[in-house]
């Protein structure tokens, strides 16, 4: 049997989460596929994490992140270096991930060099390409690129129908997010020194009893809400921490200045509120577990949440994600401050209606999105 060689490719974090599980089940059906894991290290840091947690070894390290590097930059250089990948080492097919600039650059690769690609959660829209940015020109530009779609509900395929993608080549998987997500808090409850280590570092930058008092979950750090809206996410957890003094705000902080700068300068000062470094992958999803709801303007924690039974406030206008707010699990709330801090107060004062939220079934699958996944590329 000749081997179909595969070769995977990301850059950042959320990537090389959906990514992981794809990595592990082309390595054990290593009898069909040539397996070959490409990262452009578009964040290093916390890919590193990620990697480790996974146990994955990639063949090729663009390590192409330097300090003030713009989409321009970072975009032309991956599309340099993935053209020198592609002439050592021809795929006969590269799998990219969702929407970030390493897949936006390694498709055009791909596709100058002629290799066909797989888009893996294809199919996400906004119809606005300036929200998300830049992340919603990158996904369209992707499947005008890819040549298979791996669409992760039936509204993203649908998307892809609507521009002209043969229905041939769109599949419905579910996302590999909670494939990642199962297997992840799978190894943390099956080992006990793991458990008790993450139990003990998250004890020691929290000081309340976070297993079991109520604890918001903040995550905020994407490039349309740099500036004004940022103050007001900040001043409407800080006027939520003041009303409700005995819920305490969890916030993982991203490093970027854009956010670092003015989420110090408000909400530095709150005994409830909790300013946090970034937390790697299983410290996270652990954390998630054992959250009341979740503030976010991110992407994969719309998808990961509701797994666990989380409410989710999002602190955008618009979304990619609207499976999620027609099953329930989620709620657009926009970066206004009024309209956060209403949405929160619901969530808590209302049991009735945090209950709805908390038991929504979630539309994004079952945990077997990459072994439906696999079964696509074997046919191909």
């Amino acid at each position: 049997m000749i081997k179909k060689k595969i070769m995977l490719v990301f850059g950042t974090r959320p990537e090389a989460i959906k990514m992981s599980p794809l990595v592990d089940k082309l390595k054990k059906n290593s009898e069909q596929f040539e397996l070959k894991v490409c990262i452009t290290s578009q964040h290093r840091e916390m890919l590193d994490q990620v990697l480790k947690i996974f146990k994955i070894n990639p063949d090729y390290d663009l390590d192409l992140m330097k300090q003030n590097q713009n989409l321009s930059d970072l975009t032309s250089l991956i599309l340099k270096k993935m053209s020198s990948v592609f002439k050592d080492y021809r795929p006969d097919i590269v799998l990219v991930h969702g929407d970030t600039t390493t897949t936006l650059g390694t498709s055009i690769a791909a596709f100058y060099a002629s290799i066909p690609v797989g888009h893996v959660e294809a199919g996400l829209r906004t119809q606005n390409l300036n929200a998300p940015f830049p992340e919603e020109f990158n996904r369209q530009i992707v499947s005008k690129i890819a040549k298979w779609h791996f669409a992760p509900t039936e509204i993203s395929k649908n998307n892809l129908l609507s521009e002209g993608v043969d229905k041939s080549f769109i599949s419905i998987t579910g996302n590999t997010v909670i494939d990642a997500l199962n297997w992840a808090l799978k190894n943390i409850d099956e080992n006990k020194e793991l458990k008790n280590h993450l139990d003990c570092e998250l004890s020691k930058k929290l000081n309340f009893d976070w297993k079991n008092q109520d604890f918001i979950l903040v995550t905020a750090h994407r490039r349309e809400n740099f500036g004004k809206s940022l103050l007001q996410i900040c001043n409407s957890i800080k006027a939520l921490a003041l009303k409700y003094k005995n819920m305490n705000f969890v916030y993982p902080v991203h490093l970027n200045p854009n956010i670092t700068d003015p989420v110090y300068d408000i909400l530095n000062d709150r005994d409830n509120i909790f300013l946090l470094q970034p937390l790697d992958y299983e410290k996270f999803i652990y954390l998630l577990k054992y959250s009341y709801l979740v503030l976010t303007d991110s992407g994969g924690i719309q998808e990961e949440a509701p797994s666990l039974g989380k409410p989710v406030l999002v602190m955008r206008e618009i979304t990619e994600r609207p499976e999620a707010v027609k099953a329930g699990t989620v709620k657009l709330v926009g970066s206004n401050q009024d309209s956060i801090v209403q949405g929160v107060a619901k969530l808590i004062d209302n049991k009735k209606f945090y209950k709805e939220m908390s038991v929504s079934t979630n539309p994004y699958g079952d945990g077997f999105a990459s072994e439906r996944i696999i079964d696509v590329l074997r046919d191909i």
